[in-house]
Formats: C-alpha cells, structure tokens, sequence
C-alpha cells in the first residue's frame, strides 16, 4: 500500500519553505503553501508534515493543524518548526504548550530545525521589534547576556545561517519507518 504524503508549510523569510521543499522531494510528496489547501483536499493523504517557522513563541500556520486535527488524527502527523534558538528541550516544550493543545502533542511527532536571519531582509515590523530587543540587552551587563541574547545582538550587523539539510534526517527516517507499519 502506497503512503501518500503531504508536505504543508507556513514561511516568512524563506528557512521554512526550503526544509519543506527538501523533505517534500526526498519522501516524493506532494508539497503545499499553507493557504493552497483545505480540509477536504487531507483526505487523499496518509502522512501530513506541517512545518513553520518560530516567531515570538508562536508558530506561525500551526492552526491549520489544530483548526483539523479531528479530522487528520488517525493519520501520521508530524510538525517541524524552524526557530534561531538552539535545541533545548525546555524551550521546545514551553513552545508546544503555548501552540498545541497537550492532546494533540501527544499523538503527533514534532521535529524543530534551525533557521536563518538577515536583519537587512526582515519586514519594518520586524526590524523594529529586533531594534527594541537590541537596546533591551545592551543595556544589560555583558555577564548577564545569554547566548540567545548575543546571536540577536550579531545578526544585526551580520546574516546567520544555521540551516542544515541534513538536520531533516531524522524526520525522513521516522516518516519511512512509519510507512512500513501502514
């Protein structure tokens, strides 16, 4: 039995799009904006993998999978997103609870890669929350500024790329092993 798969994403500046794109092409699915697809077009799929990007705590599109999780629960459902932070496991979690009801994180699978920032890129908006942020740690003692912290404070003057394509092989692997179950 073939598993038919569905890659659906949510992008703001392009990190989320490109890991959407490489795992699409890797598992031969069929690939998604978020707004391109509704409810209805879910039912042709076996496996869903929704990805978006982290912005503020939140994760961007991620009521596409809540708003239909009724209706996709006996499917194989897996959720990457795509933040600056390093992996942290409280960090995750906190994400999560904020996000996603704890009944649905329980039976999906989620993954969490590294993005990319151009403050030379980022909307109006953005570049004035960045700034806000800026004066906020600067006028911290050096001592007290965390690593997160710092990366803002360097991305200001210079691009940060942490995208790794191979970081979605642990995805791929959990979705092939899946499908010999289906």
């Amino acid at each position: 039995m073939e598993n038919k798969i569905a890659v659906i994403y949510k992008s703001k500046y392009g990190a989320t799009k490109r890991y959407a794109g490489w795992i699409a092409l890797k598992l031969d699915a069929d690939l998604y904006e978020v707004s391109d697809i509704v409810k209805k077009d879910l039912k042709a799929y076996d496996t869903i993998i929704y990805g978006g990007p982290l912005y503020i705590g939140k994760i961007k599109g991620i009521k596409f999978i809540t708003n239909n999780y009724e209706y996709i629960k006996e499917k194989n459902v897996c959720v990457f997103m795509v933040g600056m932070r390093e992996f942290n496991d409280e960090y995750i979690n906190f994400t999560l609870e904020n996000n996603i009801p704890k009944e649905i994180t329980d039976n999906i699978k989620i993954f969490y890669f590294r993005g990319k920032m151009n403050y030379q890129e980022l909307s109006l908006k953005d570049k004035i929350l960045m700034t806000g942020l800026r004066v906020s740690i600067s006028n911290k003692k050096q001592s007290d500024i965390s690593d997160d912290e710092k990366m803002i404070l360097e991305v200001i003057n210079k691009p940060i790329d942490y995208i790794d394509k191979k970081s979605i092989d642990i995805l791929l692997n959990n979705v092939c092993s899946n499908n010999e179950e289906l």
